[in-house]
């Protein structure tokens, strides 16, 4: 009958809260108890303490973090300052006697330290669609843009330039010829998908690494268009940047690539500047044989001013 009553008094306060409810069997049980005479004599409170239940921890929410601040080149600059780098073999030169070839071999250890000190000066490699996204589509550069170009598709680009490129989380372009593909020397055509599938940007460079300046109508299609055409077959999608061979072009030539459907295209004029009026013939900074990291660094210009947005 005692417990019927407990039971009765908590039916009769409809204000109980959830946790004392809960409660009732068990205070119940030790009032029973102590009624029997089994319990030591403790007041309530003490035997509350006994028989609490845990609350748990609700911990509070945490705040939104504010974005970081980073910083960028804004859209809307002409002409903006990237240095285009241009490079060809990344080797020891083989031969000594070969001045032509010592000039265009930066040794691996040379490119490497070339890299650390882009890494740690806070460069941020980018491709060529990059810079056309900027001038099209108003998209702003991250601070201290480089665009690192590879010309003539040497197998060396892949086994020792792309591995260093890698580890410095750099991205790259690489100017094929169609027709070198899968001869010594050159890369494979499976080489060119992998390194494209892994975010380097491939570029056209004719089909023969033809002086274009020379080339009548029907090699200009061919030389052109042709290698436009293989790489996309090759690569699935479409290729809009191009490379003059030993940079040398004309009107015609520059009539070509507009009507072959090329976006942009780079020569062998020095200069960091650039505008997109003048983005079928893009400057670039060439990376010679031999030359020092100090001579490297002050080939870059001056880096483009930025602007704080949020991250």
């Amino acid at each position: 009958m005692r417990g019927e009553a407990v039971r009765d008094w908590f039916a009769q306060r409809p204000g109980i809260t959830a946790l004392a409810a809960l409660l009732a069997p068990v205070l119940i049980g030790v009032v029973g108890l102590g009624l029997a005479g089994l319990l030591p004599d403790v007041a309530p409170a003490g035997v509350l303490s006994h028989f609490s239940l845990p609350i748990p921890f609700i911990s509070a929410p945490e705040p939104t973090p504010t974005p970081e601040a980073r910083e960028v080149v804004p859209a809307g600059r002409s002409p903006v300052q990237v240095p285009i780098i241009e490079y060809h073999y990344i080797r020891v030169n083989p031969d000594p006697r070969d001045r032509l070839g010592f000039n265009l071999s930066v040794t691996p250890s040379d490119f490497k330290a070339q890299m650390d000190w882009l890494q740690v000066n806070g460069y941020h490699a980018i491709t060529l669609n990059d810079l056309r996204a900027y001038f099209q589509e108003q998209k702003p550069l991250p601070s201290r843009p480089i665009v690192l170009t590879f010309d003539d598709g040497y197998a060396d680009f892949y086994t020792t330039a792309f591995p260093i490129l890698q580890a410095h989380g750099f991205t790259a372009v690489s100017y094929v010829v169609p027709g070198f593909l899968d001869h010594p020397r050159y890369m494979t055509s499976a080489q060119v998908e992998e390194v494209d599938g892994a975010g380097i940007e491939i570029g056209a460079h004719t089909m023969t690494h033809a002086d274009l300046t020379k080339a009548g109508p029907a090699q200009l299609v061919l030389e052109v268009e042709g290698s436009k055409n293989a790489l996309e077959k090759l690569l699935g999608h479409p290729v809009l940047d191009f490379c003059y061979p030993s940079g040398k072009f004309n009107d015609a030539v520059i009539a070509s690539l507009r009507q072959f459907g090329l976006q942009s295209a780079t020569t062998e004029l020095p200069g960091t500047d650039h505008t997109w009026d003048g983005r079928l013939t893009w400057k670039r900074v060439r990376a010679n044989g031999g030359e020092l990291l100090s001579e490297f660094i002050a080939s870059l210009g001056t880096p483009e001013k930025t602007v704080k947005v949020a991250g």
